[in-house]
């Protein structure tokens, strides 16, 4: 009698396990199927990302592309410009920058 109720606790347990080994099963059956989920989902927003980017670039691309001539022409204008501000702060510098280099060349250290 004591191994017929043995016989049946260990039937017990080995059915318990299967079943945990069932709900273990579905739940990564789950999750699988929400990562998949997930990584479509967030496909498809890259890609409306993608698309919306693209046309925001054409768009200026059309935009700009009529004035080329002109923008080339201003950023010129302003790339002069800036040069001869930078010339001009430069001379106003050069002779203390050269004092500066002249000390710590010559300085000794002992």
């Amino acid at each position: 009698m004591d191994s017929m109720r043995g016989h049946e606790g260990i039937q017990m347990l080995l059915t318990a396990e299967q079943e945990a080994q069932q709900i273990v099963t579905a739940a990564r059956n789950l999750k699988t199927t929400r990562l998949r989920q997930a990584k479509e989902e967030a496909e498809k927003d890259a890609g409306h990302y993608r698309s919306n980017l693209e046309s925001e670039y054409q768009k200026r691309v059309g935009e700009t592309s009529g004035n080329s001539g002109f923008t080339a022409e201003q950023l010129g204008e302003e790339t002069d410009v800036k040069i001869r501000n930078l010339k001009k702060s430069a001379s106003k510098v050069q002779s203390d920058i050269v004092d500066m280099l002249i000390k710590y060349t010559t300085a000794a250290k002992y």
